[in-house]
C-alpha cells in the first residue's frame, strides 16, 4: 500500500502539469459563439466589385473604399454602409496585381500593387493617391532587400504581399508565405514616392498565409486576416514589431475567403471577402 501511495504521489502532480500545459484551451484562440457573433454581415458589394482585395474606411465620407484583384480595371470604388456604389474613381495606372489599401492621417490612399504569386516580379509598386486629385499620383517602387533570386526556391517563396498598413509616416508590408505557408515577414518603406529596397524588420510564425492588414490610428492594435481567420494584436508598443503584442485569433469562416481588413474606429473593423461580402467586426 505504501508503495502504491508513493507512486500516486509521484504521478498525480505530473498528470496535473500535463493537463495544465497540454489540455487547457489556448489563450490566444477564440472560436466561441460570443466571439463570432461580433461579426456582422453588412451587405453584398455591388457587381462591379467582383473580387474585393483591399478595403479602407473614409471617415469624411462615412463610407468604404475598395478595389478588385489582378486582371481587373484600375478603379477604386466608394460604397456606403449598405454596399451601394457611391463613386468610381478611374486611375491612369496598371493593375498588375492590386492586393491591399492603406490610408494615412492626411487621407491619402496607398494602393499595393504587390501581388507576386510566382515571386519573380521586379516592378513592385505602392501608389499614393489623393482622392480629390486622382491624377496626382506618387509611385513608391521597390524590391525586397533580402530577395536574391527571381524566383527563389519553392521553400523560400515568401515575397508575395497582400497586406499593408500605414503608421507614423511609414508603410508596413506583411508577406504571404507561398512556400511553407507559415511565416509572415514584415517590411518597411517610406510613404513618399521614389525607388527603394524594402527593409526587412522581422518575421512571425503565424501559421497561415496573410491576405490583409490594418492598423488603428494610434498604432496600438494591428489586425490581419487570412482565409476565414482574423488575427488581432493588441497593446502594440511598436507597429514595426506588432506581432509582439497580445495576440488573439478569431475563427470567421462564415465570412468566406476574407481578403482585406481595416479599422473603422479603434473598436471596429471592416472586412471584405473575395466573393463580395462586406462585414463589420467589433473588438469589444
Amino acid at each position: 500500500m505504501k508503495l502504491m501511495l508513493k507512486i500516486l504521489a509521484f504521478f498525480i502532480p505530473v498528470l496535473v502539469a500535463l493537463f495544465y500545459f497540454l489540455g487547457r484551451p489556448a489563450d490566444t484562440v477564440t472560436n466561441s459563439e460570443a466571439a463570432t457573433s461580433k461579426l456582422v454581415r453588412l451587405a453584398k458589394l455591388p457587381s462591379p466589385i467582383s473580387e474585393s482585395s483591399g478595403v479602407e474606411f473614409i471617415p469624411e465620407r462615412d463610407a468604404y473604399i475598395t478595389h478588385n484583384d489582378a486582371g481587373n480595371k484600375p478603379h477604386l470604388y466608394i460604397v456606403d454602409r449598405k454596399g451601394k456604389l457611391m463613386e468610381t474613381i478611374k486611375l491612369n495606372l496598371p493593375n498588375v496585381d492590386w492586393e491591399d489599401l492603406a490610408r494615412d492621417s492626411d487621407g491619402n490612399i496607398y494602393i499595393a500593387d504587390t501581388g507576386n504569386n510566382n515571386n519573380k516580379r521586379k516592378e513592385l509598386a505602392i501608389y499614393k493617391v489623393q482622392l480629390d486629385k486622382p491624377d496626382k499620383i506618387e509611385a513608391i517602387r521597390f524590391t525586397y532587400e533580402d530577395q536574391k533570386a527571381f524566383p527563389p526556391s519553392k521553400k523560400d517563396m515568401n515575397y508575395d504581399v497582400e497586406a499593408i498598413f500605414w503608421h507614423g509616416g511609414k508603410l508596413y508590408l506583411v508577406s504571404k508565405d507561398r512556400g511553407m505557408k507559415e511565416t509572415a515577414k514584415v517590411y518597411e518603406l517610406p510613404d513618399n514616392g521614389g525607388e527603394y529596397k524594402a527593409r526587412l524588420l522581422g518575421s512571425h510564425k503565424l501559421g497561415v498565409p496573410v491576405t490583409g492588414a490594418g492598423s488603428s490610428a494610434d498604432g496600438s492594435t494591428v489586425a490581419l486576416v487570412s482565409e476565414g481567420g482574423l488575427h488581432i494584436f493588441q497593446n502594440v508598443s511598436d507597429p514595426a514589431a506588432f506581432y509582439k503584442g497580445d495576440y488573439q485569433k478569431v475563427n470567421i469562416k462564415q465570412a468566406g475567403q476574407t481578403e482585406a481588413v481595416a479599422f473603422e474606429n479603434e473598436n471596429t473593423l471592416v472586412i471584405t471577402s473575395e466573393d463580395g461580402g462586406l462585414f463589420r467586426y467589433s473588438l469589444n
